[in-house]
């Protein structure tokens, strides 16, 4: 990592001259204009960065042109960014160490990390693939995955899925955030497994049947401290029925942003999070941000 000092809860973002790292790049660059955050890029040169790599040939001579090749990156990049935001304070920093460990590190003074769903590099999965599973299931802070979407598709919001504990507060919070910073609505949904859900597609349950009025009541408590703190932010309850990543992948076809939480509470909440979040990252036709949670 390089030493040179980076601004605390920052935006992160990962960038490597790719279609899908520019995707990441540009939303990442919004986020930080609306919330009025520092915006820091990165360019991993990865383990052939590293010095102390003589088993190649004129090592040294390599390394500086990969050097001198991110900086340029990312100062076309910085210009970019300042030319469509003027108002963001944009950093860069080039890093002698895998994409992985090089974000798993910022994430700790970072607001969030974003990532896009491809990389290109020495390693080809820089991004998605191992990359991105290590950072959404390690990183300190939330992670948004930036995944290729029709841009003519006419979306509704911010989705975030909810379980009613406490939790899952901070993925609430996280979602009712999103949307009152840009102005979009919000559809909370928790997902229920039954009788029907065994033997039917992944449905959002009308209102008013019976089955689910627990649920729903669950689903008000939850949202009834955050209506206070955003009021400005128009909020839908709805129910699935289904497994999570059912309901929430279909839904998110229609969504600006799907949110999902990430817990370490044992194996169970650890294998179902495994699930609805590999599904989400691997599937979904729009943004996906996966916030760390309370045990």
């Amino acid at each position: 990592m390089e030493t040179t000092p980076l601004p605390t809860g920052g935006i992160v973002v990962g960038v490597d001259g790719s279609e899908s790292a520019d995707r990441a790049l540009a939303w990442a660059a919004q986020e930080a204009a609306l919330d009025h955050r520092p915006l820091v890029l990165v360019h991993a040169l990865g383990t052939l960065g590293t010095p102390g790599t003589v088993w190649l040939t004129e090592a040294d001579e390599l390394v500086q042109e990969m050097r001198e090749h991110g900086g340029k990156l990312l100062a076309d990049a910085a210009q970019d960014v300042t030319r469509r935001h003027p108002t963001v304070d944009v950093h860069t920093c080039v890093v002698t160490q895998d994409a992985r460990q090089a974000l798993l590190h910022l994430a700790d003074d970072a607001q969030m990390i974003v990532i896009g769903s491809r990389g290109r590099g020495p390693i080809r999965s820089l991004v998605l693939g191992s990359v991105s599973a290590a950072v959404a299931r390690h990183a300190s802070c939330p992670v948004v995955v930036v995944r290729p979407h029709h841009p003519g598709t006419v979306r509704r919001g911010v989705l975030v899925g909810a379980d009613g504990t406490a939790g899952s507060i901070p993925t609430l919070d996280f979602a009712y955030r999103q949307a009152s910073i840009r102005g979009l609505p919000l559809t909370v949904m928790h997902c229920v497994w039954d009788v029907i859900a065994a033997s039917t597609t992944a449905q959002v349950v009308p209102p008013g049947e019976p089955s689910t009025e627990d649920a729903r009541l669950l689903l008000a408590e939850s949202v009834a401290g955050m209506t206070e703190k955003y009021p400005d932010v128009y909020v839908t309850v709805e129910v699935g029925r289904g497994l999570p990543e059912r309901c929430l992948g279909a839904a998110s076809e229609q969504m600006d942003l799907v949110v999902v939480g990430r817990r370490h509470s044992g194996a169970l909440s650890r294998a179902l999070f495994g699930d609805v979040a590999h599904h989400l990252v691997e599937h979904a036709r729009t943004v996906v941000a996966l916030v760390p949670e309370t045990s």
